[in-house]
């Protein structure tokens, strides 16, 4: 049995696969890690070990987006099946395994995919970022946001924020790993303690009261919305405070305003196409 270290990366993991698959080291003759002080790549290997000479191994892309994706899952589990499953796609001969929906290993893969794609939802919608500073050289604002991923996935998350908050630096801190823009360039560091992520600026009020104003309490679904927005991610969101108060007084406000007299229609303005537009509706 032969213990391989890995980084808790895709890319790490590839790079193993690939040179296992090589020397065609069978699943049942692993164990996976990504531990560091477990072991070394490749531990316990014999240098004579057999090297797989036959046709070039093809592996289905398909295969690749989905290892991409289920990489970043939490389960220990993933790097094993991963190799198991390509494995049995190549060596195995089993070519037309992806299209086996019942299958016990694919079915996996696709629920974790299935995991770290609500993960990632949940990623772009609730990241708060809060001003921190201001480069003196360059006048740049530089913002840092805290959030808590169920999964390893800044990597796949950060291209969203790198093209939708390109004009300011941004720091994503994580416990698992932390992103960085600087305008230029991304990079990454290890993760951290949420006591090293800032509690409070005055971005907050600002984005308290625009979650007020669009509040509606006459489409109010409290289940949905909890759906949406579970409470765990409720800590870390400066709108979150509000969100019992108007609820409590969604009931009151839809009242008043079905209690408000109708106000009378405005006459529609004098314009020759929207005029063009009613002649043809009549």
């Amino acid at each position: 049995m032969r213990t391989i270290c890995i980084e808790p990366q895709y890319e790490a993991w590839r790079a193993a696969a690939r040179q296992l698959l090589a020397r065609a080291v069978a699943p049942e003759d692993l164990l996976w890690s990504d531990e560091p002080k477990e072991a070394l790549l490749f531990s316990g290997e014999n240098s004579a070990a057999k090297v797989h000479k036959g046709e070039a191994i093809k592996v289905p892309l398909a295969f690749l987006d989905m290892a991409r994706s289920a990489a970043t899952h939490s389960d220990g589990r993933r790097w094993a099946l991963l190799y198991r499953t390509l494995w049995r796609l190549t060596l195995g001969g089993e070519k037309h395994l992806l299209s086996m929906a019942t299958d016990r290993d694919v079915r996996q893969i696709q629920d974790w995919c299935k995991a770290v794609g609500r993960d990632l939802h949940k990623m772009h919608a609730f990241v708060r970022f809060r001003l921190v500073s201001v480069n003196e050289e360059t006048g740049r604002e530089q913002f840092v946001a805290w959030f808590e991923p169920d999964h390893r996935i800044v990597r796949l998350a950060v291209p969203f924020f790198e093209k939708r908050f390109a004009g300011m630096d941004w720091s994503i801190l994580t416990p698992y790993e932390c992103a960085h823009w600087d305008g230029k360039q991304l990079h990454f560091t290890a993760g951290v303690p949420r006591s090293s992520a800032p509690d409070e600026d005055a971005l907050d009020d600002l984005w308290r009261t625009y979650y007020r104003s669009i509040f509606n309490p006459a489409r109010l679904k409290i289940s949905a919305m909890q759906s949406e927005m579970p409470k765990k991610y409720w800590k870390n969101l400066p709108e979150a405070p509000l969100i019992a108060t108007l609820i409590a007084e969604s009931a009151g406000r839809v009242q008043g305003m079905m209690d408000t007299e109708e106000r009378p229609a405005k006459p529609a303005p004098n314009n020759a196409y929207l005029k063009s537009l009613h002649d043809m509706n009549q």
